[in-house]
């Protein structure tokens, strides 16, 4: 199985489409089709792997069975949601002022394209955070 196999598998298993995952993690349209043919991009491999909770290894080669999800413990999960839900609220309501981009109010079909990226950020810093602060616990 090849890389945009693999990615494909991995959409259709957290359900949702290729086009929407473009979307959601900033990629230009057909990104991931174009995979197969052309070099890929490490940083953009790298968000597609932190999307899903997989080695970048994984997305690369199949090879590797170690997810970074199984690291993310049911409390970590309910502690990324309770943020990314704090914060979306504290946004739209405009608790410090109003979420703005050169000026302009975040229009509402881009404001779940920020929460994906946020989510996207608080996994990764979960992870790290875990391995800087707890290296021994969470060794594998």
């Amino acid at each position: 199985m090849g890389l945009k196999e693999r990615i494909k598998e991995l959409c259709k298993e957290k359900n949702i489409s290729m086009n929407k995952l473009e979307e959601t993690l900033g990629f230009g349209k057909g990104y991931i089709s174009k995979l197969g043919t052309s070099n890929p991009n490490t940083s953009k491999l790298q968000k597609i792997a932190d999307y899903f909770g997989v080695s970048l290894d994984y997305l690369m080669t199949g090879n590797s069975e170690s997810s970074k999800s199984n690291t993310l413990s049911k409390k970590d999960e309910r502690d990324i949601a309770k943020d990314l839900e704090n914060i979306m609220n504290k946004l739209s309501n405009k608790e410090n002022g109003p979420a703005s981009f050169e000026g302009e109010d975040i229009p509402e079909a881009d404001q779940e394209l920020f929460a994906g990226q946020i989510e996207l950020m608080l996994r990764r810093l979960k992870a790290i955070n875990k391995e800087l602060y707890n290296p021994n616990k969470n060794k594998k």
